[in-house]
């Protein structure tokens, strides 16, 4: 499926969310230099699920280390290699070929371990936190950005009806795949978020658990620590 929309699938993010997708990847940039602002430029971070490479772009700005973003779709890097070598980020942003279940990468190895958008379409969700912590370093932090559900009227019927009806209607007739905006408001409604999510990491042995609840709850950012 994501073979298949990869060359729309940044316009039709971007256009179906307002672009508001960008303030919430801003987010996760601004967590990462409050935990680290003293020794950015020594940061390997991790971005599992990179897709096209948004949040790692998104990140770059801090100037880390290294960034290595995997994700099971080369076509879905294919654009987003196109865009790094383009804003001349080859050196510090490398893609490869990669599902979050088995990570190939040592253990102890990333200060910053993210995911957006992805965590929910992993096929073994606790295999795949599992490996996200194995890889990052004691004293790392990993940060998960993923949908959510309001839970005010009346963003929260808002929120359901275009979900439910315009997203599909517009993603079908954008994408051209009949089941591909179908499958993201229900894989959202089938994600066990909110303090159920937090549980879970927990079992996972991570610390200092947060969420942050953004635009009134439409996506939330979590943060843990080894």
């Amino acid at each position: 499926m994501f073979e298949e929309i990869a060359p729309r699938y940044d316009f039709l993010n971007h256009f179906l969310s307002f672009g508001i997708d960008n303030n919430w990847r801003r987010r996760v940039v601004r967590e990462i230099w409050k935990r680290f602002n003293e020794r950015l430029t020594s940061l390997r971070i991790l971005d599992v699920a990179t897709g096209t490479g948004d949040l790692a772009i998104a990140v770059s700005k801090l100037h880390p280390a290294r960034i290595d973003g995997i994700d099971i779709s080369p076509s879905m890097m294919e654009v987003g290699q196109r865009k790094i070598d383009s804003k001349g980020l080859t050196d510090m942003i490398l893609f490869r070929e990669g599902e979050a279940e088995r990570i190939p990468f040592e253990e102890n190895n990333f200060d910053v371990v993210m995911v957006a958008f992805g965590v929910r379409n992993f096929e073994e969700l606790k295999s795949g936190l599992k490996e996200m912590k194995r890889v990052m370093k004691p004293g790392g932090l990993m940060l998960i950005l993923e949908f959510s559900h309001p839970d005010s009227f009346p963003l929260k019927s808002l929120y359901t009806f275009y979900s439910r009806m315009i997203i599909p209607l517009f993603g079908k007739l954008i994408s051209k795949h009949h089941q591909a905006y179908t499958y993201l408001p229900e894989t959202v409604a089938a994600f066990p978020g909110g303090e159920t999510f937090l549980a879970i990491l927990q079992e996972q042995g991570l610390q200092k658990l947060r969420q942050i609840r953004l635009s009134g709850g439409i996506a939330t950012l979590y943060c843990a620590e080894k």
